[in-house]
Formats: C-alpha cells, structure tokens, sequence
C-alpha cells in the first residue's frame, strides 16, 4: 500500500492506469539485432503506442498535449508503465528484425502524418 500511495503522490493520476497497464502485461520491449530498442504499450483504448525510454518519449496524444503542449505533466501513463514493467521485470520480450523494428518505427509516423 505504501508504495501505491508514494507512486500516486508523485506521478499523480496516472499512476493508477499505468499500474493496469503493467498488470494486463501490456508492455513490450522490441528489440533489433544492433541492439535498438522501443517499447509498445498496448493503451486501454486498444491502439498501440510507441514508448522510447532513452528519450522520455510516447507517440500517444496525451504525451503531446499535456507533456509537450501544455507542460502539466512529466509523462505519460505508457511511459510510466514502460518504466515500471522495467523495474519489476513484467515486460514481454520481442525480437525483431531491422527491417521491422523500422516499419514500427515509421508507422508512427505515417500515423501521425
């Protein structure tokens, strides 16, 4: 309880929707041969959004208006959810080619395009 009460207090109301995202395993890190990595969120929604942890980075739209935009939030709950599947090891695990981690990458952008 302790540590449920310290993650809201400091990363206020995503907290919450994060630590379900852990739960239903809905992080998974890609990796590539040369060793690149991002994460994929699998979001309540449904949709699937990208996460870099090297960067600080979502490609979901609330990262955009709240962190960026806005400036009312240090991250997202995808982010948060990367960062804490991390720390206890609930991650999934995806290998992927180059070719293919380079298709996710750019379907981020053709989607946001």
């Amino acid at each position: 309880d302790t540590f449920f009460f310290r993650l809201k207090f400091i990363f206020g109301p995503c907290a919450v929707p994060a630590l379900d995202l852990v739960d239903q395993r809905s992080v998974t890190r890609v990796t590539s041969p040369s060793g690149r990595t991002a994460y994929q969120v699998l979001g309540s929604s449904g949709k699937l959004y990208t996460c870099y942890s090297s960067c600080h980075f979502c490609t979901c739209p609330a990262f955009g208006f709240t962190v960026l935009q806005k400036s009312e939030s240090l991250l997202c709950k995808h982010i948060l959810a990367v960062y804490l599947s991390q720390a206890m090891g609930a991650c999934q695990e995806l290998s992927v080619s180059e070719e293919q981690l380079t298709s996710i990458l750019l379907a981020e952008e053709e989607d946001e395009g």
